[in-house]
């Protein structure tokens, strides 16, 4: 079973957490979820590296992300493939971005995160952030 290591970035702006709605999926248990944005690691990349470049293609944000940024990692085996993802905290000046690949997105506060359908990787870090 194929197994991909993924980053995702929680972006804070304020009080309130960026929720990205992914489009339609080749896999339907994947459509239409709310998750963190992010994207794979590439082979000669470090997890902040990767983050920092996926947020720059799927939204034209510029975040230093560091190691220390580092939140939690998840590892959840989904029907067809196995996915560890590593997130991280990421500030923000302005709630402004590009949305390129998502399909709608919220700026949460933390007590309302639970209110949305969450890709199921995304829910333990959901949970944690609520805990804060």
């Amino acid at each position: 079973m194929k197994h991909i290591e993924v980053v995702a970035g929680i972006i804070i702006y304020k009080d309130r957490i960026l929720c990205m709605q992914r489009n339609a999926n080749k896999y339907d248990y994947l459509s239409y979820k709310y998750e963190f944005p992010g994207g794979k690691v590439e082979p000669d990349e470090t997890n902040s590296q990767a983050l920092m470049r996926e947020l720059r293609e799927e939204m034209e944000i510029e975040i230093n992300i560091s190691e220390s940024d580092f939140f939690m990692t998840v590892v959840y085996q989904y029907p067809d493939f196995k996915v560890t993802m590593h997130s991280y905290i990421c500030q923000v000046n302005s709630p402004e971005f590009i949305r390129k690949e998502h399909i709608n997105h919220l700026w949460l506060k933390r007590q309302d995160l639970d209110k949305l359908d969450w890709a199921p990787a995304d829910q333990p870090i959901v949970k944690k952030l609520m805990l804060e």
